[in-house]
């Protein structure tokens, strides 16, 4: 029985096969799987520091996970919006932006079920 492929090996393994291996085994099966630190607290210095560096391409996928790993919408908005004075007021609004995107699409997802 196969397993199904990673959504970044749908998207680049043809073209960049190397980064798919470390993005899968070395990111997600090695450090995301690391015992100090709960998923959810990952999602959330994960997030943060995408923020911080204003990286939306990255960001959609983490926010999408961080829900998924029991960060909750509130403390989601709230770290945005806390980062808003330390990472700088745009990065913070295209951080918003996304997230509300993102849990919009969320929201309906949820309730179609």
């Amino acid at each position: 029985m196969s397993q199904e492929p990673s959504a970044v090996r749908k998207l680049i393994g043809d073209f960049a096969p190397k980064l798919v291996e470390l993005t899968d085994n070395v990111l997600f099966d090695d450090v995301w799987e690391r015992p100090n630190l709960s998923k959810r607290d990952r999602s959330l210095v994960t997030v943060s520091a995408l923020v911080a560096m204003n990286r939306p391409e990255q960001l959609r996928f983490h926010l999408a996970k961080a829900l998924e790993n029991g960060v909750t919408r509130d403390e989601a908005i709230e770290a945005i919006t806390h980062l808003a004075f330390y990472s700088g007021w745009p990065n913070a609004m295209t951080a918003i932006m996304l997230a509300k995107e993102i849990f919009s699409k969320s929201d309906v997802d949820t309730h179609t079920r």
